[in-house]
């Protein structure tokens, strides 16, 4: 029987083993008759012996480190009845215990659910944790660009070709602008040309 099925229920007296879960309570079975029955989650509440914490002079305990320890003491389990004797018991076996906290009532529940437990050789121990999860590595985040950083990266673009058109008409200008200097160049020589033509012909006269 596995101590993380093992509950402890309001109201009524006893262990009992959590068999089945409902959405309005539990099929349970106790551990001292052996009868089974639906117990309703509207009128008692369930606890997990595993969930339950004493406490101690320094940090709390789980409940289940007691019990070890009361496994491990030679101590024979003291009355039930007598405080005297369950707080002395408990001072040899679990002396960390802040007894100002844990009344004599709930000494007498421990003893008896520890010794339900030896009775029907459930394994008191915690459940194990679930394994680690591996690592996840996460890919980068990429930010998406707002709306304007998109409007003005299609600008850019759009702009792009327009330059590259501009660029080719300046291009394109600069030879027609070296054919102009030429002609000029003629001209000019043409005009030096004349009076050398005229005098010529003077001269000739």
């Amino acid at each position: 029987m596995e101590y993380n099925r093992i509950i402890a229920i309001t109201g009524l007296p006893g262990l009992f083993e959590l068999l089945t879960s409902k959405n309005d309570g539990a099929i349970v079975k106790s551990l001292e008759d052996g009868n089974t029955r639906f117990v309703s989650s509207r009128i008692h509440n369930f606890s997990h012996l595993e969930s339950i914490e004493i406490y101690t002079q320094k940090d709390n305990v789980n409940l289940v480190e007691v019990f070890q320890a009361m496994q491990k003491s030679s101590d024979s389990l003291p009355d039930g009845k007598d405080n005297a004797k369950l707080k002395g018991y408990f001072q040899s076996v679990f002396a960390d215990m802040d007894f100002e906290r844990v009344y004599a009532s709930d000494m007498k529940k421990m003893v008896k659910w520890f010794d339900v437990l030896q009775k029907n050789k459930v394994d008191i121990k915690l459940s194990e944790a679930p394994a680690e999860e591996e690592e996840v590595v996460e890919a980068p985040v990429v930010k998406e660009e707002t709306p304007k950083k998109k409007e003005a990266a299609k600008k850019t673009v759009k702009e792009a070709p327009a330059e590259k058109k501009a660029a080719e008409e300046e291009v394109k200008e600069k030879p027609k602008k070296a054919p102009a200097k030429a002609a000029k160049a003629k001209t000019e020589s043409s005009e030096e040309e004349k009076p050398k033509k005229a005098a010529k012909k003077k001269k000739e006269d």
